[in-house]
């Protein structure tokens, strides 16, 4: 108890959020978060997503800060223009640690997958995400298409079709998504919600070929990985900590030096 008064003792902002959680909840994120940044992060997702103390445990076993800080979310520019909020929303990188996949999987093996894990991937997604169906028909051009995965977001209010891919992303795969989106908003989007969102969920990603892809694209979508298996945090601590010495500003930054006016003669 002393311990936890003199951890938030300066943290008087908080105090409202330290009542949402339990106390074992309240004990795990102290002790396992030692910046006051990393505390705060997961006081307030725990409090927002309403976390049970199993999910906390293992939010903070994957090093979850540490991938948010280090590698937000890849969304081209329609999504931060027609969602301002997405960025909050989404992840780089999803753990899908609790699938239990075999290193070599096909697509539709990740699918049933998922599907067989639904409610443990809802919890990974996020609190506002209901799930819509599976090979969700789409028809055009009186041809069928099936998307694999079709959810829906409360907050944003807006349908988000996920495409699995278990290589690389290739910036090809971003034409199929477009498709996808355009048939959802103009087939299956209801009046009052708004433009659909693309995530392509692919096993990783060269992060400069991202950005080159989403640069200039005009579709509301996002790409993001996944793991099968809980990163190295230590790695991830070690990469945070180059992070914040990178960010820290020089001395001289710090404090410049006042100019000394010349003397008049």
């Amino acid at each position: 108890m002393r311990q936890f008064h003199e951890t938030y003792a300066v943290q008087p902002k908080l105090a409202a959020l330290l009542r949402e959680l339990n106390w074992t909840q309240n004990l795990l994120i102290m002790a396992r978060a030692k910046r006051p940044e990393e505390r705060e992060f997961y006081l307030r997702l725990c409090a927002r997503e309403k976390w049970p103390t199993r999910e906390l445990e293992r939010q903070l076993r994957g090093a979850l800060f540490e991938r948010a800080l280090l590698s937000p979310p890849k969304l081209a520019p329609r999504v931060r223009e027609l969602h301002p909020a997405a960025a909050s929303v989404f992840k780089d990188t999803y753990l899908l640690d609790f699938l239990d996949l075999p290193e070599a999987h096909s697509e539709a093996d990740l699918q049933r997958a998922l599907l067989t894990n639904l409610k443990k991937f809802l919890i990974e997604l996020g609190r506002d995400f209901a799930f819509v169906g599976e090979q969700y028909l789409l028809q055009v051009g009186g041809k069928d298409f099936r998307q694999y995965l079709l959810f829906y977001h409360r907050q944003l209010q807006c349908l988000v079709a996920f495409d699995l891919k278990i290589d690389e992303f290739q910036p090809e795969y971003l034409g199929k998504m477009d498709f996808y989106l355009e048939a959802l908003d103009r087939d299956i989007r209801k009046p009052h919600e708004r433009p659909s969102i693309g995530v392509l969920l692919c096993a990783t990603k060269d992060h400069e070929v991202v950005e080159y892809a989403l640069a200039r694209s005009l579709s509301p979508a996002l790409i993001a990985e996944y793991q099968t298996a809980l990163p190295d945090k230590k790695l991830l601590q070690r990469k945070l900590h180059e992070f914040y010495q990178l960010a820290r500003p020089t001395p001289a930054a710090q404090s410049p030096k006042p100019v000394r006016k010349a003397r008049k003669a």
